[in-house]
């Protein structure tokens, strides 16, 4: 009697499941070459269907496909700021932070063409989806703050801050990823304080954010840590009051 090798059972996968899949296939490309330096046949090589299969998910061919995964990835990073409302001001930031900068080191080279623009498949859908994701960020971060009507000012000092998380990111890229990722993740919060207290000097809405947050946190926290470091330097100023 001829003993048959066992033979592996085959699932097909729903239509979702397989959109997921070929979803999967171009992040992981996108993470590593620029968009338009990734072909359908390598997204197909990658998931392990055939051409006509992604076309048949994405007839819009690669730029649909580019959208598509973009999408994705800005759903991804929408989340990252999402944190429940509890505790300091500062520990919520480093919490959402950690995630945000982990979908970079995740997707490393990619992160510019993800996420910066700067593709020869860039389209106003594109940026609007890219722009989409600082907006989502700067509500979420304003909805710590619990601050339901922000000002100009408040409101700038916020987008301010998002857009230099996003180019820390790159350049962190660039810097062979140094510092390393918690060093840079606690200074771009004590960076948010500090945009923060510069505004409370011209501005009342601020000034109140910034004494409601300030009495959440604790002298052995990070604010704590970042006066101690900070007061000794600024202490030759004290001829300027």
């Amino acid at each position: 009697m001829t003993s048959q090798a066992p033979t592996r059972a085959y699932r097909r996968l729903s239509v979702e499941e397989r959109r997921s899949q070929l979803l999967d296939a171009a992040l992981s490309l996108f993470a590593v070459r620029a968009p338009e330096e990734v072909s359908l046949d390598d997204v197909a090589e990658t998931a392990g269907v055939s051409r006509p299969l992604v076309y048949r998910y994405f007839p819009g061919g690669k730029q649909q496909l580019y959208e598509a995964a973009l999408r994705s990835a800005a759903d991804e990073l929408e989340h990252c700021f999402a944190e429940p409302p509890e505790g300091p001001l500062t520990l919520r930031l480093s919490n959402a932070l950690d995630r945000y900068l982990a979908f970079v080191d995740q997707h490393d080279a990619g992160f510019s063409a993800l996420l910066q623009g700067g593709s020869v498949i860039e389209t106003s859908r594109t940026t609007a989806i890219v722009d989409g994701v600082r907006r989502a960020a700067a509500e979420h971060i304003l909805t710590h703050l619990e601050v339901a009507e922000p000002g100009p000012r408040l409101r700038m000092t916020v987008r301010m801050w998002i857009t230099a998380v996003e180019a820390a990111s790159l350049i962190w890229l660039d810097e062979e990823k140094e510092p390393p990722l918690d060093e840079l993740r606690d200074w771009l919060v004590e960076q948010f304080v500090a945009c923060l207290v510069a505004t409370a000097g011209r501005d009342a809405q601020s000034a109140s954010v910034v004494t409601a947050a300030l009495a959440m946190e604790s002298a052995d926290g990070p604010m704590g840590a970042l006066a101690r470091r900070v007061l000794p330097v600024v202490s030759g100023a004290a001829h300027l009051l």
